[in-house]
């Protein structure tokens, strides 16, 4: 997942130096007599934009308050008074004084970006994108509208509406480096990869920084280049050890089955970060595939506790807890903490009712095979498509010599996924079994077919590897 900056908006507040310049003509006096009053509002107002610029938010908000008693239809006291209360965080004082200075002067770009800000603040982002987009129109050629505008179309997550008009505002100011880069992933989301990489490269003359790196290894992965994405990744990883640098680069290393440099990479990130559950996740991933099946186990385990309600590391202990028979109980018990922690949810009754049966099941013959079924019906019953919950309640019928009630099990899990060989098997000889050997005969042509067309263990490794690559990435927002 890709995690934009989401810079800050660019709002900003002019000040002249003369009071009068400020309140140029609804404070203007009359008369002569008049004018001690008018000057001393003038005073007063001064005395607010000084507070205000001081960071005295609450101060300047008062004194404009007893402003707008003399002069409501003021569009300076408007403004500053709707950005006071902001700059306190309180938008929903803010705002009406912000649309109140709009309706004033409809033409001010600055005044309208800061009533979008404020809307976008306040969760309204169908409200603030037409003040984003009359901001940019009426000043086509300014850096500020054309930024604001993309990132707000950035967060409303429209990304190819956004790009012309990051574009535009880095054609103005080339020396932008938070607006280059959200162009730049905004390129990588749109597929341009070629334009996030010269955009990166032109940035990183600029600012040789970590999270450029970083960028540049999404760019060359999703090309393609390997080796080259590696390297960014590394070179992120020693400018900025964080957590998610050595997350990528050790990810990057995984995926692709360079295991012993990824497990040291990982070896090291979870001595530096040792609350990090993806870390362990991804550590234990490592060693699983290079065979390392106890201390995979114990490192999976390590994050379920740190994470005892996140699925992916079940889903992976689950691959790999039978390998490893010393640590039976230890799994078992946290497969029954995370069904007793999600009671409804059909995989951890799933997980746990084949730790049971399968997890201790050399030492302990004797397994409860009632509850073994009980927790696979109940799996199938919060969700009826899972089809490896099928398959094991029709094996857990089939090594009971109970064909009959197998059958069903094993249609339906191939109903759910068709390319499920052992399914094609196990039917294949219950159909045998119960002395229908046609179809049997059909099931078990089929088993050999997928047999020989299906992807090797290692395959579907790499796949479920990448799949948790990819969904972990950019977890950590970036700074």
């Amino acid at each position: 997942m890709i995690i934009f900056k989401f810079v800050a908006f660019n709002t900003r507040y002019y000040f002249a130096v003369a009071a009068s310049a400020l309140l140029p003509v609804l404070l203007l006096a009359p008369n002569a007599a008049a004018r001690p009053q008018t000057e001393a509002l003038n005073q007063k107002f001064q005395a607010a934009a000084a507070q205000y610029e001081s960071g005295h938010y609450s101060e300047a908000a008062t004194q404009l308050e007893s402003l707008l008693r003399h002069a409501p239809d003021t569009f300076e006291i408007q403004e500053l008074l709707g950005l006071a209360y902001s700059a306190q965080s309180q938008d929903v004082k803010g705002n009406p004084h912000l649309q109140k200075a709009v309706r004033l002067k409809p033409t001010d770009a600055a005044a309208r970006t800061n009533l979008a800000a404020s809307f976008m603040r306040l969760g309204k982002p169908d409200l603030a994108l037409p003040q984003f987009e009359k901001a940019a129109e009426l000043a086509p050629e300014n850096f500020d509208g054309n930024h604001n505008l993309g990132e707000a179309y950035v967060r409303l997550g429209k990304i190819p509406q956004a790009i012309p008009f990051l574009e535009r505002a880095q054609k103005i100011e080339p020396a932008s480096y938070d607006n280059g880069y959200d162009l730049a992933l905004a390129y990588i989301v749109a597929n341009r990869l070629p334009d996030a990489r010269q955009l990166i490269r032109d940035l990183l003359k600029q600012k040789n920084s970590a999270e450029l790196h970083n960028l540049l290894g999404q760019v060359e992965e999703k090309s393609g280049e390997f080796v080259t994405a590696a390297n960014e990744y590394e070179a992120a990883a020693h400018m900025d050890p964080s957590e998610t640098n050595l997350f990528d680069w050790g990810s990057e290393l995984l995926v692709h089955r360079t295991l012993e440099p990824a497990i040291q990479i990982f070896h090291q990130a979870v001595e530096r970060y040792p609350n990090s559950a993806r870390l362990h996740i991804a550590l234990g991933m490592s060693l699983y595939s290079r065979g390392n099946y106890d201390d995979a186990v114990k490192s999976l385990l390590k994050a379920a506790d740190l994470a005892p309600a996140d699925p992916r590391c079940y889903f992976f202990l689950s691959r790999a807890y039978d390998s490893s028979p010393s640590q039976a109980q230890e799994v078992i018990d946290h497969f029954r903490r995370f069904a007793t922690l999600q009671p409804r949810n059909a995989r951890a009754q799933y997980y746990l009712a084949m730790s049971l049966w399968k997890g201790k099941r050399a030492q302990d013959p004797g397994v409860d095979l009632s509850q073994v079924e009980a927790l696979l019906k109940k799996s199938i019953t919060l969700d009826n498509a899972i089809p490896e919950a099928h398959l094991q309640l029709g094996n857990l019928y089939s090594d009971g010599s109970n064909f009959s009630a197998s059958i069903p099990e094993y249609q339906r899990a191939l109903q759910l996924d068709n390319d499920l060989a052992d399914a094609h098997y196990r039917l294949g000889q219950a159909y045998l079994r119960t002395g229908d050997k046609t179809r049997g005969q059909e099931q078990l042509v089929m088993y050999q077919r997928l047999r020989a067309q299906h992807l090797s263990d290692v395959d579907k490794q790499k796949a479920e590897i990448r799949q948790f690559v990819y969904s972990s990435k950019d977890t950590v927002s970036k700074p």
